[in-house]
Formats: structure tokens, sequence, C-alpha cells
């Protein structure tokens, strides 16, 4: 679609080698940070209302049909205009709170995963996400 390049990762893991990193929740942290925020992409942070809902699907469809009714124009506009307030060359990183590891279950999801898979299909970039990856489990005294 365009020269953005975009990633995914939660504040608690963002190091800023990894991109120019961006608010997409509707609450600011209320944890220090080691770096500063370039921006907040506010047409895809999900509403206090979506917040409310613990279903995937519902979440899901609620949250695509915010993103649908902003429109990927909007959405790309605004995305472009933080990237070029900042380090254009640079990957956005769209940062939230929930964590991912190996101890997680496949199926876990938010909306940085929503809207990477809406990005992808949208515009046939990857969002790659640079939190913690789902890592095989260490081995035990049985895999000896």
């Amino acid at each position: 679609m365009s020269d953005l390049r975009l990633a995914t990762c939660t504040y608690q893991e963002f190091a800023p080698t990894m991109g120019t990193p961006v608010r997409t929740t509707a609450g600011a942290p209320r944890f220090p940070l080691a770096y500063r925020l370039a921006g907040h992409a506010r047409l895809i942070t999900p509403t206090r209302d979506l917040l409310k809902i613990n279903a995937q699907d519902a979440y899901e469809w609620g949250y695509r049909r915010l993103l649908n009714g902003n429109g990927l124009d909007n959405i790309s506009r605004e995305l472009m205009a933080i990237a070029g307030a900042n380090d254009p060359d640079s990957p956005l990183v769209l940062l939230c709170f929930d964590r991912f590891d190996r101890l997680t279950p496949p199926d876990d999801w938010c909306h940085r995963t929503m809207f990477a898979r809406f990005w992808t299909e949208q515009t046939g970039d990857e969002v790659p996400e640079l939190g913690a990856r789902r890592q095989a489990a260490p081995p035990t005294l049985f895999d000896f």
C-alpha cells in the first residue's frame, strides 16, 4: 500500500531499537516508560465500550466495525503523519498492554493482533509481532 512499515509489541517489551513507539490503547501506561511515545494512533484505538467485551468473536466484530468505519485511508494517513513527524524510515511499533508468551493459549488475542490481521488483509503488508514469541517449552527430565 505504501512505504509505511508496521509492527506490534507490548509497552513492557518494546525497545527503541525496534522502531518508533506508538500508543494504541484507550488508556496511557500507568507505569514509567524508558522511552518517549511518538504518538497515539486514535483511529485504531479500541473504545472503552469495546474493552468491556470478553468474547473474542464479539470483540473482533466490534473492533473491525470500528476500523472499517474509520476507513483504511484515514488510518493510513494518521499513521503516516505519526511516522512523518518522527523517523519515517523507522517502522511504527503499535503498542498495547497484552502480553503473549509460551504459557498463554495459542488463541489469546488483543486488538493489536486483530489490527495486524486487518492491515494485512487490506494491504497485503505483514505486521510482525516483536514481543514475546511463542517458544517451545523448556525440556523436562522426560525429554532426555
